[in-house]
């Protein structure tokens, strides 16, 4: 299983402990959209919380060096984004993530 098959797996599950796993120490995610930058636990602390539902999630391309993802966010709100998502690799972990998203019609 692929490091994005694996993290999206725990994102869905809402699985702490292999979340944990598959994110590096120095993780950093940067949501373009928003400007916000989180760490490895404000991550894992947002996943927990069950705040992110993702549909039609795909892998676009993946090799050991970066991942490309996209899939429909829903979020409590009532939201709805399309994210494309991009995760650098690090010691076989995700060290960045970094997400542009477009808002849909609820």
């Amino acid at each position: 299983m692929s490091i994005l098959e694996k993290y999206s797996a725990a994102m869905k599950n809402k699985d702490e402990a292999a979340l944990n796993e598959l994110l590096h120490d120095d993780f950093k995610f940067t949501m373009h959209k928003s400007g916000n930058t989180l760490n490895k636990a404000d991550v894992i602390k947002w996943a927990m919380s069950g705040d992110i539902k993702q549909d039609k999630t795909r892998i676009v391309y993946e090799n050991n060096e970066v991942g490309i993802h996209h899939a429909f966010v829903t979020f409590d709100d009532g939201n709805i984004e399309a994210v494309m998502a991009v995760y650098k690799y690090k010691d076989n972990k995700v060290i960045s993530l970094e997400t542009g998203a477009t808002p849909m019609p609820k």
